[in-house]
């Protein structure tokens, strides 16, 4: 008898007729046959074991664990077929953080990348490879396996904190339970979970009529159901290509590695190729454009990656994107449509944006209706300085444009058909005033949008100050969403108007008559719910709270690298309080590099790699206008601020000291003299004062070195700096 006709016959017994010892051994083998299965039918698309064998053997392991729960395992196969739906996503912190890539559009922009790797690294002419790899429009996802096992799976999320999705990803066939050959001990695979453009639309002829929008809008979708059987049902694939945290390297190279990720279990893409210069990774680039439209499945454009592991560590990575990829993304697509009308949407920082208001059109799968303008001066045709966009040709209402979508998600509009413009047509006249609140919008000097000036007292920029507040990368409250916010901006007895209020919402719904729970759309549970949500953002990273406060110029990439310089909330505000009463400050928009230098706080500030000096204005000026101040006390009197993490480094003898670098050094370059310091734990400024610790001095040392000396500073030369850095 064969082993197949043996597992076959092992189907007459019972569940009940077995014991546990019998039921265990046989679970064991069922399971170990169908991994197997599962590992030849979508991974090595060899199938061996024919699917009737293979259902019945499926039907049997599950009815086995169904008469033996105490015995089925966490990754049984039976769980690709769903399992009891959850309450909903917890919160999984990523070990490693999960990066965006830098964005390129053509042929400079590959060569720029090039050459910025080269000279971070120091290299003229020598050799230097990269892979090219497709670009997959999908949903990121990061596997972390433990001893072979997969123990976690989660989205990307804001990058630091994702969605666990564990139970959905078990059943994907492509993502495999358990590792095959010789795995790392500990792993966080991650790669791109996508549907093919065949399943896509198979899925939208059967799914009870529901046409989603593209396949990544689909697997988006179909990843984050909460009940994983509705997961199960739809045609998920996932594509391996790189890893987070692990135990011991993959390989020495990205193509080796990628082979690696291959001989454990995962698929990964057959079309990366290895390129040595720019003409390669173009010509690579084309031959994916070209191929595009045949692949099955969306790309958006190629991945370039450091070949060289050891040079991608050196390398390192920015606030949020590594040095050592870009993605080149493909041309726009277009598409022509009527423009009916053009409203403007007044922001959070008081900024005037026209948006465009399309007839709905269809294009690159996705139905478009709205696209930004930009400023009145994209309306008029010209560019901030005066100079013709368009050939001169202005936008109005009633046009015929041309909209274009290319690596982003809002839409634009690129040009106008002149020979479709209505006889009638007047040029759209930009307004003066905001059409919230009719305070004055004025456009200051060099600022290319206009903005509103009547700050706290317009409702426009207050609702858009709370929404941006509660977004996902700030606050992030379940259940107080855009929709909600306009809701309570417009209560009179349960009011949100500032930040603060959200944080007395229960204490003033448990004082009031007329409770919550009662209104329209809310219930019991709902309410219970919100104000749950509300206790759980009481207690808050000081990046996030940096980012949700609004400031004009401080994005997310800038509160962290605040967050981070200076810990706490306490010691930032002590620093803005202290920065607004330097001369820099006074010396308003025309302070000099001497000012700053001769400011101590101003010249912390703008020392930090990634701040200067218009965004350390806006922050000062923010912070201690005294409406803003005062909205901004009450807040942090209702929530708990948690001190930034410090980075995970050795404890070296520069660590939270303040470097300089001058002079030229010639064995290692700038960029990457900085990057090392800074991941040993130093602050590196661009001028010496009397907070700096240390100098570093190279040939050439001038201005700086005699100022260090006069300071009392310790100056040390490039011998010295090697034998420092050596302790990385």
């Amino acid at each position: 008898m064969t082993n197949r006709q043996q597992d076959k016959a092992q189907t007459v017994t019972a569940p009940a007729d077995l014991n546990d010892h019998q039921a265990g051994e046989e679970i064991a083998r069922l399971s170990a046959v169908i991994a197997q299965a599962n590992v030849d039918y979508h991974v090595r698309d060899a199938p061996v074991l024919p699917d009737a064998e293979y259902d019945v053997m499926k039907r049997r392991l599950l009815a086995l664990e169904q008469a033996f729960p105490h015995l089925a395992a966490s990754d049984s196969p039976t769980t690709r077929v769903g399992a009891a739906p959850a309450e909903g996503f917890g919160k999984v912190t990523h070990a490693q953080r999960m990066m965006s890539l830098e964005n390129g559009f053509d042929e400079s922009d590959v060569a720029d990348f090039v050459a910025r790797v080269r000279s971070f690294l120091g290299l003229s002419d020598q050799p230097l490879a990269f892979t090219a790899e497709p670009k997959i429009d999908g949903l990121s996802l990061s596997l972390r396996y433990e001893e072979g096992r997969l123990v976690q799976a989660a989205t990307r999320g804001d990058g630091t904190v994702g969605e666990n999705v564990t139970a959905n990803a078990r059943t994907i066939p492509d993502i495999p339970n358990r590792l095959s050959g010789n795995a790392p001990r500990i792993i966080e695979v991650r790669g791109e979970v996508y549907m093919g453009h065949a399943d896509f639309q198979r899925l939208n002829a059967t799914d009870g009529g529901r046409v989603f929008a593209n396949p990544r809008n689909a697997a988006a979708g179909s990843l984050r159901q909460i009940d994983p059987a509705v997961t199960a049902s739809r045609p998920l694939r996932f594509l391996a290509y790189g890893w987070g945290e692990i135990s011991e390297p993959l390989a020495e190279t990205q193509i080796g590695a990628v082979t690696r990720l291959a001989s454990l279990g995962f698929q990964t893409n057959p079309l990366t190729r290895l390129c040595h210069d720019v003409p390669q990774m173009m010509a690579a680039w084309a031959d994916l454009e070209q191929q595009r439209a045949t692949l099955g499945y969306d790309i958006d454009g190629v991945v370039y990656k450091v070949n060289d592991l050891a040079l991608q560590m050196r390398l390192g990575f920015r606030s949020t994107t590594p040095r050592w990829a870009l993605a080149h993304k493909f041309p726009a697509e277009i598409a022509w449509t009527r423009l009916d009308r053009i409203e403007i949407q007044v922001g959070r920082t008081g900024a005037l944006s026209p948006v465009a208001r399309l007839e709905p059109v269809t294009f690159g799968g996705v139905v478009v209706s709205n696209a930004t303008l930009h400023n009145e001066d994209y309306i008029a045709g010209r560019d901030s300085a005066g100079h013709p966009i368009r050939e001169g040709r202005d936008v109005r209402e009633g046009d015929w444009v041309k909209v274009y979508r290319a690596g982003d998600v809002i839409p634009k509009i690129a040009d106008v058909d002149l020979s479709r413009r209505p006889a009638n047509s007047q040029p759209y006249r930009f307004p003066e005033t905001c059409p919230q609140c009719g305070s004055a919008a004025i456009r200051e000097p060099g600022d290319s949008v206009r903005r509103c000036t009547g700050g706290m007292v317009c409702p426009a920029q207050a609702v858009e100050k709370l929404k941006h507040f509660v977004s996902r990368a700030a606050f992030d409250i379940d259940g107080l969403g855009a929709k909600q916010i306009e809701m309570f901006f417009a209560d009179d007895i349960l009011p949100i108007r500032e930040p603060a209020d959200i944080f007395t919402l229960a204490e003033r719904d448990a004082r009031n008559i007329g409770k919550l729970k009662n209104r329209e759309g809310f219930g019991t549970r709902s309410v219970e719910k919100l104000f749950s949500a509300i206790e759980d953002r009481r207690r808050i990273p000081l990046e996030r709270l940096i980012f949700a406060l609004g400031i004009h110029h401080v994005g997310e990439v800038a509160a962290g690298l605040l967050a981070r310089h200076f810990g706490t909330w306490d010691a930032l505000i002590a620093a803005v309080d202290a920065a607004a009463a330097e001369p820099a400050f006074a010396a308003g928009e025309r302070v000099s590099r001497q000012a700053l230098a001769d400011s101590p706080h101003w010249a912390e500030m703008t020392a930090i790699n990634g701040i200067g000096a218009v965004l350390v204005r806006s922050l000062v000026t923010t912070l201690t206008q005294p409406a803003e101040r005062a909205v901004v006390d009450r807040l942090v009197q209702q929530i708990e601020v948690v001190a930034a993490a410090r980075r995970h480094v050795r404890d070296t003898e520069i660590s939270g000291k303040t470097l300089v670098f001058t002079g030229t050094l010639e064995r290692m370059t700038r960029a990457e003299a900085k990057a090392r310091a800074e991941a040993m734990g130093a602050k590196v400024a661009g001028s010496v004062s009397a907070r700096t610790d240390l100098l570093i001095a190279g040939p050439g040392a001038g201005s700086k070195a005699r100022k260090a000396t006069e300071l009392g500073v310790t100056v040390i030369d490039e011998d010295e700096w090697m034998r420092i850095a050596g302790a990385l």
